[in-house]
């Protein structure tokens, strides 16, 4: 039954700051086992989205559920189905790699005989065995991401949620990561991302949702959103045209 559930759903979701109308009656449904991407202008919506879905934030009005969990009414197993990758990395700098995971690992209970190898797997998956012992306060910017990502992952979420996750990483690190997000899809996994990078957007999502001042204005796969359009059609295009 869970496999029909589609991973999040959202309905009449809302959230105003100071005069400032954030989300305003959003909907929006992901299905499961798909990459997602939900993209829009700054101050769209889509972070305060994400950051209420993952529970770091709360809306004034609507509904969230993943794969047909209450967000609200049951929190606990809602975020344990999920993990949130942030735009900005958030590290502890005086760990190390290895320490960092060992410990992400024992916040989700994950058992140390799964942790270590999982965790193996990842750092050398994303370039980073050799660095697995070297504290993390003198990492780069995009080398502090792919720690944040592999913590992100050790647990297996089912639903993996990442804002910008390709900031500050090079082309070789980038496509490393693109290649991990596919191969959780292909797992069975769920990932939703934000991303400025277009081409990035169009070439790995299934299907795309462009938000705009608080509310989806369009939805679908890339021949869905071009259908009726001109030949050609791409994803820049289709933003400039309905997120303008």
């Amino acid at each position: 039954m869970h496999a029909l559930l589609p991973a999040l759903s959202i309905r009449g979701l809302a959230k105003a700051y100071a005069g400032h109308v954030g989300l305003d009656g959003l909907d929006l449904e992901v299905p499961a086992g798909q990459i997602y991407a939900l993209l829009g202008p700054n101050g769209a919506g889509k972070t305060t989205t994400l950051r209420i879905v993952a529970g770091l934030a709360r809306a004034d009005a609507g509904s969230i559920r993943l794969f047909g969990t209450d967000v609200e009414a049951d929190p606990i197993t809602a975020k344990q189905m999920l993990a949130w990758l942030p735009d900005e990395p958030l590290l502890y700098d005086k760990l190390t790699p290895a320490e960092y995971l060992a410990f992400i690992a024992g916040l989700w209970r994950v058992p140390a005989s799964v942790a270590e190898p999982r965790a193996a797997a990842l750092l050398a998956r994303l370039g980073l065995w050799d660095r697995r012992d070297v504290r993390c306060e003198g990492f780069s910017r995009g080398m502090k991401q792919k720690v944040a990502l592999a913590g992100a992952l050790i647990h297996e979420p089912r639903l993996l949620i990442l804002d910008e996750p390709l900031t500050g990483l090079d082309a070789a690190a980038a496509r490393s990561v693109k290649d991990i997000l596919l191969e959780q899809v292909a797992a069975g996994g769920t990932v939703i991302l934000t991303t400025h990078i277009l081409e990035v957007a169009e070439r790995i999502a299934s299907r795309i949702g462009i938000i705009r001042s608080g509310k989806l204005v369009a939805e679908g796969s890339m021949a869905e959103l071009a259908a009726g359009r001109a030949e050609g059609t791409t994803l820049e295009d289709l933003f400039l045209e309905l997120a303008a």
